[in-house]
């Protein structure tokens, strides 16, 4: 028999606090890849499995560690955390996201001077990346799919138009990011006042 799992913020508790620290840091310790690879398991784990945030709050968090400078996944950790429990919470997600990576990198530097060069490891290394892009792949279609679903228009023209400048273009991502969030607010405030002014006519 399955136990029912309970949705929404968790209390905050040491247990809590220990807990957080075990799930950001054995993803952040699976993750290989890095970046949407951790974001994806983070997303499985904290939304799907444990119920914690919610898939829009998720989508926020994302855009957010995409627009500020560092890395995603500890960005988006800190972000979880603090929505979840505020500063000690940031604190103790951002730390089970940084260790496994300081550690993992501290000895695979010590190993691979030492097996620089060695076929198997070039090969284990090249095998690797179709399946990180497979899963970066897989992340990304999660956040655009509610998209088709909604039939939501302008969010799909944005995409479109953000790829072509993106790839097509060479456009940098900061700049890219600044000129989206723009043309965005500016459709999303244009859509409801149209919506404002559909209310008061049927009124």
């Amino acid at each position: 028999m399955k136990t029912e799992i309970k949705k929404g913020k968790p209390e905050v508790n040491l247990k809590f606090f220990l807990r957080l620290f075990w799930e950001t840091f054995t993803l952040s310790m699976s993750g290989f890849g890095g970046g949407f690879v951790i974001v994806s398991l983070m997303r499985k784990k904290m939304v799907a499995k444990l119920g914690w945030i919610d898939q829009d709050e998720m989508m926020d968090f994302v855009i957010i560690a995409q627009s500020a400078p560092g890395s995603a996944s500890v960005n988006v950790a800190m972000m979880v955390g603090y929505h979840l429990a505020r500063t000690p919470g940031a604190l103790v997600a951002t730390l089970g996201t940084v260790l496994p990576p300081m550690i993992i990198v501290s000895i695979i530097s010590i190993i691979y001077t030492m097996l620089q060069g060695n076929v198997w490891v070039d090969a284990a290394f090249l095998g690797m990346r179709p399946v990180v892009a497979a899963i970066v792949l897989q992340v990304s279609w999660k956040f655009f799919k509610p998209f088709l679903k909604a039939k939501a228009i302008p969010a799909i023209l944005l995409f479109i138009i953000s790829f072509a400048l993106l790839y097509v273009l060479k456009i940098s991502m900061i700049t890219l990011i600044m000129v989206m969030l723009t043309l965005s607010t500016t459709a999303n405030l244009i859509d409801m006042r149209r919506r404002k002014r559909r209310m008061e006519e049927d009124v």
